[in-house]
């Protein structure tokens, strides 16, 4: 091996023409080192100095040729103090999920070398935002449980193995929260989540079930490809971070593991700094935004003056604006925890229950936590019914929470953030008790699919686009044609003109207050009929049922029905 001529650009390490490049941002006067181990061995086998007065500003590089990279790991010393380099593709040396271990040490590394990947002619599914039907899942979390069944839990592989599952519910795309190499440690408490500082071009090397996690990432995003199921990654960053580093990350998962899209922070890195990019044209921008999660779970618990809210969040068309539609996410309760627990129970966490979401908007229906009342039970299975409801029939793109569709529960927790444990594992046990919920979710996500007037592609005007006599959205209280204005509603009807689309005309009655109310029904174009195609009260699915009265009915209490006139 001998040093030769590097290039500053691009950062990292790069293998071209029998040399291996070494670049790395170095703050001025301090010293620095290359230090390359062969693989096994404890102590660096070669050191390179990386000298200042070679330097591209602040960019310190060089050149190895006769590396064999197969054989060598390597890091940085600055000033004396190992470092990895925040470049890295992929470490060696913390392969145990949890187990404390300090990423700059001689004990962890950057590995050198990538085997070929066949990507079989894998390209990115460009799903439409209005057709997106998302889960955002864990990877550790979402297989660890024994009662998951896959052969590789905790793990990219364990997800492929659940693609047949998220493929019957009707997903066709899944988001997943961090799964770049973080630092599990800031503190006493285990971060689980991943939010934070790391290695954010490196895939966490305990989410692979080998030693070759680069490549298992990639089968994973090329077998849910091949499941017509899109990859997005949570990417929050952290404060600080240079956005041109941030979007060169993106670009590196986007052409380097085929990502279709992100969840970033606007508030760390520039929104325009994203999505004006020209390498990222096309990928899927999102931002966190709890604008419609609040709303609708005001709306499900029964507060009053929410209508007007409602009537904007049903009808809001997220799409390129880079929003999603959700009711639970991972900060904050399940949607089981959301109807079960009025106060948060975060003991667990050590933090005295001060840490987490203060405001949560939920409801327990009667009894906080684990009942064994009839009446409370049926009320939070209507309820969980009316959430998914209220998210599968809004515009934009809707994101389920996992586990969310079998009643799975974090026990009143709202803030696992360091629990590595059953708490936050899937337990997919509650899938064989709650198999008529997951059914109920299914036909949900496959009745917005048959309705083209619940996902448009484009907004909603409130005109009459096609002079077919009514307009592509209007709303109804209890009197057809006139929107309750009253402080005290919880009710709204929602009619959605199917004609412009080839759909059929659909009519949805909310009721979210503790009493039934009439709802006067809209009149259809002659030769059409109203049937009742959905009742949250009964949660049972079928065929279409016409309705013996065309010109009202009775919603009960905390209920929605869904009309469809054909």
């Amino acid at each position: 091996m001998r040093k030769v001529q590097g290039s500053p650009q691009p950062l990292g390490v790069t293998i071209e023409d029998g040399r291996v490049n070494f670049a790395l941002s170095v703050p001025a006067g301090k010293v620095c080192e290359l230090l390359l181990y062969r693989i096994g061995e404890d102590e660096p086998a070669q050191v390179y100095p990386m000298d200042a007065r070679d330097a591209a500003g602040e960019v310190r590089f060089l050149a190895v040729e006769g590396l064999d990279a197969a054989q060598y790991e390597y890091n940085y010393r600055v000033d004396k103090k190992v470092r990895i380099d925040p470049y890295v593709k992929e470490i060696t040396g913390h392969k145990v999920f949890g187990q404390k271990v300090n990423l700059d040490s001689h004990k962890v590394r950057g590995r050198i070398s990538e085997e070929d990947f066949d990507w079989d002619g894998d390209e990115p599914l460009h799903i439409p935002f209005h057709e997106v039907v998302a889960y955002s899942l864990h990877v550790r979390g979402f297989t660890m449980h024994s009662s998951s069944k896959v052969k590789h839990r905790g793990t990219f592989l364990g997800v492929t193995e659940k693609l047949t599952y998220l493929k019957e519910l009707g997903i066709n795309q899944i988001q997943c929260m961090p799964i770049y190499e973080f630092k599990e440690y800031e503190g006493a408490r285990q971060n689980y989540w991943g939010y934070g500082k790391g290695c954010y071009f490196a895939p966490k090397a305990s989410y692979g079930a080998s030693d070759h996690v680069r490549r298992e990432l990639k089968g994973m995003v090329r077998s849910c490809h091949k499941a017509g199921i899109e990859v997005a990654m949570e990417m929050p960053f952290t404060e600080g971070i240079l956005p041109q580093i941030a979007v060169e990350c993106l670009r590196y998962y986007m052409l380097e593991y085929h990502i279709d899209g992100f969840v970033i922070n606007p508030y760390v890195v520039p929104w325009e700094a994203v999505i004006l990019d020209p390498i990222l044209k096309g990928v899927k921008i999102w931002k966190k935004d709890d604008w419609f999660q609040n709303i609708m779970r005001r709306f499900l618990k029964g507060d009053e003056g929410m209508v007007e809210d409602v009537m904007r969040a049903l009808c809001r068309n997220t799409g390129e604006a880079g929003g999603c539609n959700y009711i639970t996410a991972h900060t904050g309760f399940t949607l089981y925890d959301l109807v079960s627990y009025d106060a948060k129970h975060n003991e667990a966490n050590g933090e005295n229950n001060h840490d987490g979401p203060k405001y949560n908007y939920s409801w327990n229906c009667g009894a906080e936590g684990p009942s064994r009342k009839q009446a409370v039970l049926e009320l939070r299975k209507r309820q969980i019914r009316n959430a998914f409801f209220l998210l599968l029939t809004a515009q934009g793109t809707p994101c389920i929470l996992a586990g969310d569709e079998f009643e799975n529960t974090q026990k009143g927790n709202n803030n696992v953030y360091c629990q590595d444990n059953e708490l936050s594992w899937l337990n997919w046990n509650k899938l064989k008790n709650n198999n008529v919920l997951f059914q109920y979710v299914k036909a949900l996500i496959a009745l917005r699919g048959a309705h083209m007037v619940l996902h448009r592609k484009g907004p909603l005007l409130g005109l009459d686009r096609i002079a077919c006599g009514m307009p592509d959205v209007s709303y109804h209280g209890e009197e057809a044609w006139q929107i309750p204005s009253e402080i005290s509603s919880r009710q709204l009807g929602v009619l959605y003109c199917g004609k412009e689309l080839g759909d059929t005309d659909c009519f949805i009655a909310y009721n979210m207050h503790w009493i039934e109310h009439f709802f006067a029904l809209p009149t259809l174009p002659a030769g059409k009929k109203w049937h009742r195609a959905a009742d949250t009260s009964a949660g049972e699915w079928g065929k279409p049922i016409l309705l013996e009265n065309q010109k009202k009915m009775i919603v009960k209490e905390r209920s929605i029905v869904f009309l469809i006139g054909k």
